[in-house]
């Protein structure tokens, strides 16, 4: 089963142009600064937010199973009774109550993705698959992809490339862009933060290189975790050594948004309470001049 968490739709930062971007549910990684924590867990889950609670109790009164109570800080869901059935769901007026994970027919997806083609076509966008990591669904994303490729659609994947890698190239021949987010260079600090080593996603992402798949990199710059100039150098060294065209990196500052989806979750943000930050202007530059020497254009 292939969960979807997330439509977004005038999506600007996913690829060229205006694009439609698909969240898969599901991801072998889990990043302790993830933006996307429902994303992680490929089973449905349900969010709560207190904030938009009016204290109505259509959610209360609308559930089979009686594991919704309305208490003084809002509505406690009895997690052993919850089916997820998303009741709650469908009658609450201000969306506090929401189900992350739908599963509709390949057709419902690709007949979203068509509304958008007059906007795609103005624009030089497409669709992006995103996640969660999309490549734990390939044969539910490759349909999706073949669909799309049809009808000649843009298609970007936007992957950690932690999969098998007959997997990355199947995927990698039907797709147009990948979106390649690299955590870091050291394999021991990247098990650490996102309970997986790099080894295998260095190598896809040499093999996609060598097979002239286009790319663009993605870096998430976290003070405490990558955001340094041993970590950078070493970044720059490795990608300027792949055969690649294109040649751009994105640099994107940390940030805690994940910490508010933690919450409505009922999970907790950064358990081991790592001290976080993003780093300042003036490493951004440093950066840019670091990945300059190597002739790779850099975008923040």
């Amino acid at each position: 089963m292939s969960l979807i968490f997330d439509i977004k739709r005038y999506a600007i930062n996913d690829g060229p142009g205006i694009r439609i971007t698909l969240f898969l549910k599901g991801c072998p990684l889990s990043c302790v600064w993830c933006h996307n924590p429902e994303g992680i867990s490929t089973e449905r889950e349900k969010l709560y937010n207190g904030k938009k609670c009016i204290g109505c109790r259509m959610c209360v009164k609308s559930c089979p199973q009686h594991a919704l109570t309305l208490m003084a800080d809002g509505v406690v869901t009895d997690r052993k009774r919850c089916v997820l059935c998303g009741k709650c769901e469908e009658v609450c007026p201000t969306k506090a109550m929401e189900i992350s994970g739908h599963e509709y027919p390949i057709d419902y997806y690709v007949e979203q993705i068509e509304k958008e083609i007059p906007f795609m076509d103005k624009s030089g966008g497409g669709v992006t698959f995103c996640g969660g990591e999309p490549l734990m669904h390939h044969e539910f994303l490759l349909q999706l992809l073949e669909r799309c490729g049809t009808m000649g659609i843009h298609r970007a994947v936007d992957t950690t490339l932690y999969a098998r890698p007959e997997i990355v190239m199947r995927v990698r021949d039907n797709c147009e862009l990948f979106l390649v987010d690299l955590k870091s260079m050291d394999s021991d600090i990247h098990r650490k933060f996102t309970g997986v080593p790099n080894e295998l996603i260095l190598s896809n992402l040499r093999i996609i290189a060598e097979s002239g798949a286009d790319f663009i990199i993605r870096i998430p710059l976290i003070v405490g975790v990558n955001a340094d100039e041993d970590n950078i150098r070493k970044s720059a060294e490795f990608l300027s050594s792949l055969p690649w065209k294109r040649r751009t990196v994105e640099l994107l500052k940390y940030h805690d948004i994940g910490k508010n989806k933690h919450e409505k979750l009922g999970t907790q943000y950064n358990p081991q309470g790592y001290s976080f930050s993003a780093p300042d202007d003036g490493f951004m530059r440093q950066c840019a001049c670091i990945f300059g020497e190597k002739e790779i254009r850099v975008k923040f």
